[in-house]
């Protein structure tokens, strides 16, 4: 199980990281902007993943909230394009 943990910290670190370098080096602010909600959905795979190994229910509602979060900045964007796009 502890190998498990460690594996699955390791990759969401690494995704974070590549993350956080599109977010740095985007050349448009589309670009940003969708690595800003990869950076939430990492987030949300974070917090699920802290709440299985611990078997803590307690995330759940935390994790409903910043699904929420991440669904309305997706449309957002999607309105925010297509107004541009005109």
């Amino acid at each position: 199980m502890t190998v498990a943990a460690v594996a699955i910290a390791v990759l969401l670190t690494a995704a974070c990281a590549m993350t956080l370098v599109r977010i740095v080096r985007g050349p448009t602010t589309l670009d940003r902007i969708v690595a800003t909600d990869v950076l939430l959905a990492i987030t949300v795979t974070a917090i699920a993943a802290e709440a299985a190994f611990t078997r803590d229910p307690t995330a759940l509602p935390v994790l409903v909230v910043v699904s929420l979060m991440g669904f309305t900045g997706a449309v957002s964007v999607a309105r925010f394009v297509t107004r541009e796009e005109r």
